[in-house]
């Protein structure tokens, strides 16, 4: 069903792509580090509580991904369309609502999850929330149309979007920054650009019916609520595990900052270089959800369980030669900052804490669940992830960032315990062969 030839088409455009998204981030923070440490702080306590929208918007489209590959793998293309349809239709609204809320209680809530920071701080998110905020519908509408690309292997259309939206961000951020000097809207308001751009360059892409499968007029016009039912019923529960996730990485962003403001500049930095470390998890996610869902969308369960043993020593492999990569440069990295040498310190410690556990850990605890979801298996995948994330991350934050006093350092070993209680529990999960019992069309 797939050829190494095929997968390493899908693979290389789509690592390209979440490269260059990741490096929309770290170039963010680069060029507000020229602003202050009062500003990268507040961009990066900002870019947290956002993160919670972006899972949200990604489960989403995840689970609308998982409905498209089943219906092709069935050969069922007018269905498949009308999935790509009402998932554009239905994210769209949501994202909506959501700016909405955001833009209205933003002060309210900025005040419940950081209001312990320091004025400057509390002014920067302020300005970083409202601006990015306006970006929400059109990262919910990218989302959608990259899922719909990627269910049929077009993973270099969305790579050559995300060229030109890049190129698109560092060049405002530029003009923002060093020629307008508008502080941290000169970061905000080039990402919200470039974001508008490749949501809407990838729909009129989408709207071409000479794909596989597209955006369909007639499937436009209002709710197919039986549709909609089956691609919640993935989102909703990868949702929920991910919105409590964010939710929980907010409030120990908040005990982040009680820790002063050189702890929370070394840990939205280190987020930035974490996030392109993480690339190979981030990137083999989608690739398991189009693999194993086309797979069981046919009932082949025999090329599914080859798929998930090729895939897991694929993600192993990518994973520990990136990881070293980004480690060995991030000392390089850290010289173009400007920031105090005891930050800088601080986070090449917390990269290398990262790093080690990503390269070996995260590619049996991340991109691995995305192949059980695929099959349907949801409820397990969020009861793990959230036992984990709270029991795990959460309480042992608290114990070793504050109690034993570690800082930033031990919100650090606590993730990475988190990370392996999933790995075991999912691989235990996949050789228990229960994943092959579901069925979602």
């Amino acid at each position: 069903m797939f050829t190494n030839k095929s997968l390493r088409n899908m693979i290389v455009p789509l690592f390209f792509e979440q490269l260059l998204v990741m490096l929309v981030g770290i170039i963010d923070t680069f060029a507000v580090s020229y602003v202050g440490e009062s500003a990268v702080s507040g961009v990066s306590l900002v870019n947290m509580f956002n993160t919670i929208f972006i899972y949200l918007f990604t489960a989403l489209a995840s689970g609308g991904a998982v409905i498209m590959s089943q219906y092709l793998g069935s050969k069922n293309k007018e269905k498949a369309v009308q999935s790509s349809s009402q998932l554009l239709l239905f994210s769209t609204m949501f994202s909506i609502v959501l700016m909405t809320f955001v833009i209205i209680f933003r002060e309210g809530t900025l005040g419940l999850l950081f209001g312990e920071v320091e004025e400057d701080v509390m002014k920067a998110c302020l300005t970083y929330l409202i601006i990015s905020a306006y970006s929400y519908p059109f990262l919910a509408i990218y989302n959608t149309g990259s899922s719909m690309l990627r269910s049929i292997g077009k993973t270099s259309t969305t790579m050559y979007i995300s060229i030109v939206s890049n190129v698109i961000n560092t060049v405002g951020n530029f003009i923002g920054v060093f020629i307008l000097h508008t502080g941290v809207a000169g970061v905000a308001v080039p990402s919200l650009i470039a974001r508008a751009f490749s949501a809407i360059t990838i729909t009129i892409i989408c709207f071409n019916q000479k794909k596989e499968i597209y955006y369909d007029i007639k499937y436009l016009k209002s709710l197919d609520t039986s549709l909609i039912k089956k691609i919640l019923k993935i989102a909703i529960p990868s949702g929920f595990e991910s919105g409590v996730f964010q939710l929980v990485k907010v409030a120990l962003s908040s005990i982040v900052a009680l820790f002063g403001t050189y702890q929370i500049a070394a840990n939205g930095v280190a987020q930035s270089i974490w996030s392109l470390a993480a690339l190979v998890g981030v990137v083999m996610g989608p690739v398991y959800i189009t693999v194993i869902g086309k797979c069981m969308g046919a009932k082949d369960i025999k090329a599914a369980q080859i798929y998930y043993k090729k895939l897991m020593k694929l993600s192993f492999i990518l994973s520990l030669g990136w990881n070293t990569i980004i480690f060995a440069v991030t000392p390089i990295i850290m010289q173009f900052f400007v920031l105090e040498p005891q930050t800088k310190e601080l986070v090449i410690i917390l990269v290398a804490i990262h790093n080690i556990a990503n390269a070996i850990i995260f590619p049996f605890s991340g991109p691995l669940v995305d192949g059980l979801r695929a099959t349907g298996d949801v409820k397990f995948t969020m009861i793990v992830s959230i036992s984990s994330t709270i029991l795990g991350r959460l309480i042992l934050s608290v114990v070793l960032g504050i109690y034993l006093n570690m800082g930033v350092i031990g919100i650090a070993l606590a993730m990475v315990v988190d990370w392996l209680v999933r790995a075991l529990l999912f691989i235990s999960r996949y050789k228990s062969q229960k994943w092959q019992e579901y069925q979602i069309i």
